[in-house]
């Protein structure tokens, strides 16, 4: 991150503290991500704000301080990236989250946002959720098991051919853990 810009990452946990102009620039970072080829939860290109904004809203009101966290990187007041952080109600499984819908906006790519916002959810999750591990379910061919893998994540399994993004191009769901927090 070069010196002459500040990284600053914010926490959500109520749907009520997303404003509406938050919440269009998350829509707009995740347009602009899935149109780049981002493997974001848009798997087929272009989308568009018609497409993205009622899956956002579900994503948004879903927060919840127990259970649902929205942790945003922000460059000079500029939204940069931003995940969500799942925690499951039940006492079986309670004790992971899983991670979903990372994104770094395409012109902040290579700035360390990603890095930033997986390190500041497993500070969440570890000491604000007591959570013991993280998962989540990654595309294959994408490098992303290289990316996460450099953050301390370890891959624990894959579902072969289970993303079908073209009639030629079938991909694994590749499945990460991260612990300890």
């Amino acid at each position: 991150m070069p010196n002459d810009t500040t990284l600053r990452l914010v926490q959500i946990a109520n749907p009520h503290d997303v404003a509406p102009e938050l919440r269009q620039e998350l829509i707009g970072c995740w347009i602009a991500v899935t149109n780049a080829g981002g493997a974001a939860g848009f798997p087929f290109p272009p989308v568009s704000q018609d497409d993205v904004a009622p899956i956002a809203d579900k994503l948004l009101g879903r927060l919840d301080p127990q259970q649902s966290r929205l942790l945003i990187a922000q460059v000079d007041g500029v939204l940069a990236g931003w995940v969500i952080l799942n925690r499951d109600p039940y006492r079986l499984v309670g004790h992971w989250g899983t991670v979903h819908h990372l994104q770094t906006h395409p012109a902040f790519r290579g700035r360390g946002i990603g890095s930033a916002l997986v390190n500041g959810l497993r500070k969440i999750g570890r000491d604000e959720l007591d959570l013991e591990q993280l998962h989540l379910a990654a595309r294959s061919g994408e490098g992303l098991e290289d990316f996460y893998g450099r953050l301390g994540w370890r891959e624990i399994g894959r579902w072969p051919g289970a993303l079908r993004l073209a009639p030629d191009d079938t991909r694994d769901e590749v499945l990460m853990v991260l612990t300890p927090l």
